[in-house]
């Protein structure tokens, strides 16, 4: 079975879809700092949209997974422009952010235009990410949050390598 073509109103977004699997840091001033394994899918069916899954676990010092952590899951689509984006996402901590961007080449800004949560969730106020090819293609990320009464700041930055 082969997979339907990619719309053609994704086409700026055509370097995501795969599989892709790499390490990265946590750290927040309410969080300990530690390193991360992760597993990232973004996928589609011919729609005008990506499908995306996200899995993270904690390592120890050995690289050994010590438990699951992040998991967030939702679809990136197309913006008004060609070089737009909109990004839901939703978590299992009860927290469904929204996001607006732009693509240029091979980088993406993001920034919330929402942040909802449910009574029992982190407080949350705001994100940004950026995504982008570096060397090698690799995948590297970077999200910045506010929340728990502390600004925007670093909090999750990964490099992930294309498996498929």
């Amino acid at each position: 079975m082969t997979s339907p073509d990619l719309h053609p109103d994704l086409e700026h977004l055509a370097f995501l879809v795969g599989e892709w699997q790499g390490l990265g840091v946590v750290g927040y001033p309410s969080i300990t700092e530690a390193r991360y394994e992760q597993e990232v899918s973004f996928s589609h069916d011919g729609r005008p949209f990506l499908a995306y899954i996200s899995k993270t676990w904690l390592l120890d010092e050995d690289g050994t997974r010590v438990r699951p952590s992040g998991t967030e899951t939702g679809f990136w689509r197309p913006g008004k422009s060609p070089r737009d984006v909109e990004v839901m996402l939703a978590h299992p901590t009860g927290i469904v952010e929204v996001y607006v961007g732009e693509v240029v080449f091979h980088r993406i800004e993001l920034t919330t235009e929402v942040v909802a949560r449910t009574e029992t969730s982190k407080d949350v106020k705001g994100l940004r990410r950026l995504y982008g090819l570096v060397e090698d293609g690799d995948l590297a990320y970077a999200i910045d949050m506010a929340a728990m009464g502390h600004p925007l700041q670093a909090h999750l930055s990964a490099r992930l390598q294309k498996i498929s």
